[in-house]
């Protein structure tokens, strides 16, 4: 699971051959910003993966001059976005694409968006011209270290206008997994938090999209993401104001309807985090509610299939199941209810919480998040949030969901672009994504 849990400056030395090279301007010049402005226009990516089996879902964006493409992971938990890198690499894992070869790019400490990324405006630099490293690190204990650097992402908005954007993104030399077996088949991470140094951030202070993003998942294994409103429906969103207390995306307080039933756990902070596979629970919350599924399904023909170690709980049939349409008439409907807003449910359907195995049982996609070290922080991760429109929408501070077909695009982007919209490289969806793992 990617969370972006802190950053800290590091003090690496950078091999003689990258570190004398100089800056390039910081983005896009103020003549080519005048003349290319679209704030009122949308980026949008296809999207490849799915929750089970391979555990992530995918963008692939093109980078440099000739722009190459690389796999990320998208990532609405963390802010930086990171690919590995040529600098040389240190410690690089398998990935779809050789490693990102930097240049004449690099950023310096003093630079606002390194700052931005140290916590603290106190950054201690040994000399003026001195790089920005950086350190991320996620709640599963995986991480990666390098150092800040700028390159072009072609972009191409909903409009039909173009323009190639100079964005900050960390150039990873040296990469710590949980569990080597289970790397998602990715380049790289796309940071798409509010803070400074993601991506969506970066677009909208030089102007080119509006400081929204969002995404829809869907169970079959496409969808899309998108920067900006432009593609957003006119009506059927349900909004919710986010959580000021919060610096990920959050809303509560909230509990946990099953079968329409209040399971009165109440003051539940939700965490919306597309780079988790799986939803996570404190434990209070998720002992109540692996008890109350099983009180449901007792006596249905279900048993416990504890020789599955696909998941923590799980249960097997007479027969072994082949898809959550066969098993979705044992369990009950959930859904997240909202202190502050009547009458206002995020629905979590069978499908929602539920996945089929390669040994044909059911397992449970709810997870304990405090044997992770998540303590009392609630993650809703891709799982739940398949087959929805969600929308993050940092110009209002709120977060928007709506039920959605997630294997079309937006109707206006098909009928504008006629299938030719694609900005960076795929030629369709695809129905084989990439390997990946449990990223817990």
């Amino acid at each position: 699971m990617h969370r972006n849990m802190h950053l800290r400056a590091v003090v690496l030395f950078l091999l003689a051959w990258i570190g004398a090279l100089s800056l390039l301007p910081r983005g896009i010049s103020d003549e080519r910003l005048d003349s290319e402005r679209v704030s009122a226009s949308s980026v949008i990516f296809p999207v490849s993966g799915n929750v089970y089996p391979k555990g992530y879902y995918h963008v692939t964006i093109n980078i440099g001059q000739p722009p190459k493409p690389y796999f990320l992971d998208i990532d609405t938990g963390s802010d930086l976005t990171w690919i590995q890198c040529d600098a040389p690499c240190i410690k690089c894992n398998s990935a779809p694409h050789p490693p990102y070869k930097p240049s004449k790019n690099l950023y310096r400490c003093r630079d606002p968006l390194c700052v931005s990324l140290q916590g603290s405006s106190d950054v201690k630099c040994k000399a003026p011209q001195e790089q920005c490293d950086y350190e991320v690190e996620y709640a599963d204990s995986g991480s990666s270290l390098g150092v800040l650097l700028k390159d072009y992402f072609p972009l191409k908005f909903t409009n039909g206008k173009s323009t190639a954007a100079q964005i900050g993104f960390g150039c990873g030399y040296d990469q710590e997994v949980h569990d080597s077996s289970d790397l998602p088949y990715t380049d790289g991470v796309l940071g798409l938090g509010s803070g400074k140094s993601s991506i969506l951030s970066q677009l909208t202070s030089l102007g080119l999209t509006k400081n929204i993003v969002g995404h829809c998942l869907s169970g079959q294994g496409q969808g899309y993401l998108f920067f900006g409103d432009d593609v957003l429906p006119r009506s059927g969103i349900t909004w919710l104001s986010a959580s000021s207390q919060s610096t990920h995306y959050s809303l509560g307080p909230a509990d946990i309807l099953v079968d329409g039933k209040a399971m009165n756990i109440g003051g539940l902070t939700l965490v919306f985090d597309s780079g988790s596979t799986y939803t996570y629970l404190s434990s209070r919350a998720y002992n109540a509610l692996v008890s109350s599924i099983k009180e449901n399904i007792n006596g249905k023909q279900l048993k416990d299939a504890t020789d599955d170690r696909s998941l923590p709980v799980c249960w097997k049939g007479q027969k072994p199941f082949k898809s959550i349409n066969d098993v979705s008439k044992f369990f009950k409907p959930l859904a997240l209810s909202f202190t502050n807003a009547k009458n206002v449910q995020f629905q979590l359907p069978p499908q929602s919480y539920l996945v089929v195995t390669e040994h044909g049982n059911v397992c449970l996609g709810i997870l304990n998040g405090s044997e992770v070290g998540l303590g009392n922080t609630n993650v809703i991760g891709d799982i739940s949030l398949l087959d929805k429109l969600i929308i993050y929408d940092n110009e209002k501070h709120r977060i928007g969901f709506a039920a959605a077909n997630c294997n079309r695009l937006p109707k206006r982007v098909s009928l504008d672009y006629n299938g030719s919209w694609l900005p960076f490289g795929l030629p369709g969806f695809s129905d084989k994504p990439c390997s990946s793992s449990f990223d817990s």
